[in-house]
């Protein structure tokens, strides 16, 4: 498989959509943002453009004709680390949910603005590249049986890799960053998404996604700790666990 393409502007966009309207803008718009862009009408034909250029990030629709998103995003997880921002055709937070539970690393919901997508695609972009993401000169994160080093892009537990999602690294760093200190979710799609904006529901899926990857009992997590009427706390050396 060949290699992603990037530069420190762009990126090799795969944009996954039956609608050819929708995919030509969404392909325009890309395009003069500077970033390469594939198209693909259906889940098949999606994997297999991705088999022969494997992109930096996939744009990819919900309702596809016979494959879904959901399939496809799983699929193209399968094959390696790649961000997906998920196009959902309403607004029915069941989908949205679906999409982040798959794996997807932000969503936009039908009918959107372009410029819109462009900037959450672009937002995502950055977060994926390593040298973006680590601070100069800063070394591995340790807590709790966890390390994560943040120039490799790599979190292990108790020595055992973790399969993290783009975002689900970004936010285990941010919490190692800060131990001990209670983040409202507003504060946390600020931080870790980089938007000032957008559903808070996206935090508390990807805090529970996170849970089930680094807790000992997902059900009672001791590590990230529910703030009632706040948000979310980690705490490396709590005794006991948390009950919500």
């Amino acid at each position: 498989m060949q290699q992603p393409y990037s530069t420190p502007s762009a990126g090799r966009v795969l944009v996954v959509d039956d609608d050819p309207t929708v995919a030509e803008v969404v392909a325009g718009y890309l395009a003069r943002a500077g970033h390469v862009v594939d198209r693909a009408a259906d889940g098949p034909s999606a994997l297999a453009s991705a088999a022969g250029q494997w992109p930096d990030l996939v744009v990819l629709d919900l309702m596809l004709p016979g494959m879904d998103g959901l399939e496809v995003c799983a699929r193209l997880r399968e094959r390696g680390p790649v961000p997906v921002v998920m196009l959902t055709a309403r607004g029915d937070e069941d989908d949205r949910v679906l999409g982040l539970e798959v794996g997807a690393d932000d969503y936009v919901t039908k009918p959107f603005s372009p410029r819109e997508l462009v900037l959450r695609v672009e937002s995502v972009l950055r977060r994926s590249r390593p040298a973006a993401q680590a601070p100069p000169a800063s070394g591995p994160l340790a807590a709790a049986g966890l390390t994560l080093d943040a120039a490799a892009r790599r979190a292990t537990k108790n020595g055992a890799e973790l399969a993290l999602t783009l975002r689900e690294f970004d936010l285990l760093a941010f919490l190692l960053r800060h131990p001990g200190r209670a983040f409202g979710r507003d504060e946390l799609m600020r931080e870790v998404w980089g938007w000032d904006f957008g559903d808070l529901s996206t935090v508390t899926v990807h805090v529970r996604r996170l849970r089930g990857k680094i807790e000992d009992d997902p059900a009672r997590p001791r590590l990230i700790r529910t703030v009632w009427g706040v948000g979310y706390r980690f705490e490396p050396d709590a005794a006991a666990p948390d009950e919500g």
